[in-house]
Formats: C-alpha cells, sequence, structure tokens
C-alpha cells in the first residue's frame, strides 16, 4: 500500500483543550482528506492525555503541547512549526471538507492581495449556514478583485492564512487569550493593505462541542473589545467600549476583579496604539449599517456563534 505524499502548499492546524474525544474524531476526518495535508494540534495545556492519545493513535499528526491553555495565542505555537506557503485553521469540533484545502491555495495562488479566505460553516448534521457566514456573504463591501466578498473580520477557527503573513502581524496577542482575538488581527491587516475575503468553495463542518462557558466568554468579549479599541481605534471609540464593558461586568457580578484586569491593561494598550486609517472605518461602519438593515444575530467577528476551546 502506498503512502500519500503530504501536500507542499497547505497545512492543518489544530487548538484543543481537553475535548481529546472531539480532537481524534475530528483528526480522523482530516487524515482522510484527499489533500494529505501536514496536521499540527495546538494543544492548550489539556489534562485529559490528549497528547498521548493523539501520538499513540495518529503518530503522523504532530502535537505541540503549549505551557498552559494560552487561549487563541496556542495557535501561534503550531504556526511556527508550519513549513507550508499556507495554513488552514480548525478547532476540536470542526473538519475541512474534501477538495477544500487545494481550492484555497488556488485562490490564493490567483489572488496575491488576499491574506485570509474566510471558509463557509456548515452547523450540524443538516449542514445549516453559521449566520456569520450569512452575513458575511451578505457584505455591503463587494467583491471587486477579489474571489469573494470583501470583509473586515473572520473567523479564526475557519480560515485560511498567508503563514508568512500570519508570522508578520505575530499572530494573535496572548493577553486576548478568547473572545474576538480576530479583530485585532483584522484590523492590522487591512491597514497593511491586505484583503480579507469570504469563500462559499471552502467548507468546514462544525459539530458544536457541548463544553463551553458562555459567562465567561461575554466577559472576554467584552474586555478585548475595549483593549482592541484603545490599542487600534479612535480615543471617543476606546472610551465608549470601555463604558460597555464595565456594564456587562457590572450586569455579571465581576465588576471588580475583572474592571481592575481592564483597566490594567491599558498602561500597554496605549504603549502599543496605532490608530488605523478612516478607510479601514469606514469599510467597518458600512458593515455595520448593512447588518442593522438585516436586523443580524451575528456578527463578523464572531461574537460567541463559533466558539474556540478554552
Amino acid at each position: 500500500m502506498r503512502t500519500k505524499t503530504a501536500h507542499p502548499r497547505i497545512s492543518v492546524v489544530v487548538l484543543t483543550h481537553n475535548r481529546a474525544g472531539e480532537l481524534l474524531t475530528t483528526l480522523e476526518r482530516l487524515l482522510a482528506l484527499p489533500e494529505n495535508p501536514p496536521i499540527i494540534v495546538a494543544d492548550n495545556g489539556s489534562t485529559d492525555n490528549t497528547a498521548a492519545l493523539v501520538e499513540a493513535r495518529y503518530p503522523s499528526v504532530r502535537v505541540v503541547e503549549c505551557d498552559g491553555n494560552l487561549g487563541a495565542a496556542g495557535r501561534n505555537h503550531a504556526v511556527a512549526c508550519v513549513e507550508t506557503d499556507y495554513v488552514a485553521f480548525c478547532d476540536d469540533d470542526t473538519w475541512w471538507e474534501p477538495g477544500s484545502l487545494e481550492r484555497a491555495v488556488q485562490l490564493l495562488d490567483a489572488w496575491p492581495r488576499v491574506g485570509v479566505l474566510n471558509a463557509r460553516v456548515a452547523v450540524g448534521a443538516d449542514n445549516t449556514t453559521d449566520p456569520t457566514c450569512t452575513l458575511m456573504r451578505a457584505s455591503p463591501l463587494g467583491r471587486v478583485g477579489l474571489p469573494g466578498p470583501s470583509l473586515i473580520g473572520y473567523m479564526a477557527g475557519a480560515c485560511v492564512f498567508r503563514t508568512a503573513l500570519f508570522r508578520e502581524v505575530g499572530g494573535y496577542e496572548p493577553r486576548l487569550f478568547i473572545g474576538g482575538e480576530e479583530t485585532l488581527v483584522s484590523l492590522d491587516l487591512l491597514a497593511s493593505g491586505h484583503a480579507i475575503a469570504y469563500c462559499e468553495q471552502l467548507t468546514l463542518q462544525h459539530r458544536p462541542s457541548p463544553v463551553r462557558n458562555s459567562a465567561l466568554r461575554r466577559r472576554m468579549l467584552a474586555r478585548n473589545a475595549a483593549w482592541v479599541a484603545w490599542l487600534r481605534l479612535p480615543l471617543g471609540e476606546a472610551l465608549g467600549a470601555t463604558l460597555r464593558a464595565l456594564d456587562v461586568f457590572a450586569r455579571e457580578g465581576t465588576l471588580v476583579r475583572d474592571g481592575i484586569e481592564l483597566l490594567g491593561g491599558l498602561a500597554w494598550c496605549t504603549r502599543q496604539r496605532r490608530v488605523v486609517p478612516q478607510s479601514i472605518l469606514a469599510m467597518r461602519d458600512r458593515v455595520r449599517a448593512a447588518e442593522r438593515n438585516l436586523d443580524a444575530s451575528a456578527t463578523t467577528t464572531v461574537s460567541g456563534k463559533f466558539d474556540a476551546p478554552t
């Protein structure tokens, strides 16, 4: 029996934390892909024997064991091991459909301005399109010069990056952990002249894990929105995001603890502050207006509709 040759152009990075059973199912599906991509697991400090189970069952899969749960930044450690031009991301409860990765390579080869492709996410056995993807498909920014609708954000667990570009922007900021971590990367990508595009030709299957902490995620989303605003947005928006975050903390009963953490991070934010060009803010405002008109129930930066393993 001949061994399949690994795809020379694209790898897959899978983020996981204490969901070994789901991860093994996902890896089985990824290993069956006709593209045969190199697969790297970013194990965020799991305590359920994840690394040993993967190494025993799927020795061709590389496991990068992070020093604790790093949230989205765990992906950075896995990308450091990627040796291909492009890298596709998924989580332990998602997997790429056959042919999607090959198509991603073709599109990124053909469209050099595109830095990130966001896939269609099919949720559950009935393949319902994720609401965020529905909004992406209807983006008011058009698709001139792009392989699909232009976006201001993407889904961290359902995208394909140019590997060099991911490294150039520094990957995910460790301080943000999980929750809206894509926003900072998106703003920096757009500011550098790269485009983000939605592509229906790429499909990611998602079987949502029941292991979630919605209250924690709401608080992290609020905190991160404030920090990102201080990092990249005008002063008025930063102040508004801070007040909204404090309101969330108050409603969750964590005002003192989370408020101290939020305010304590502002010194770091102001040191790293670099406001994006007005043209990018205008793009964002057009998207927000269109979403309001659609009475949208999700956002292009994925506010809780598509959770990474925490």
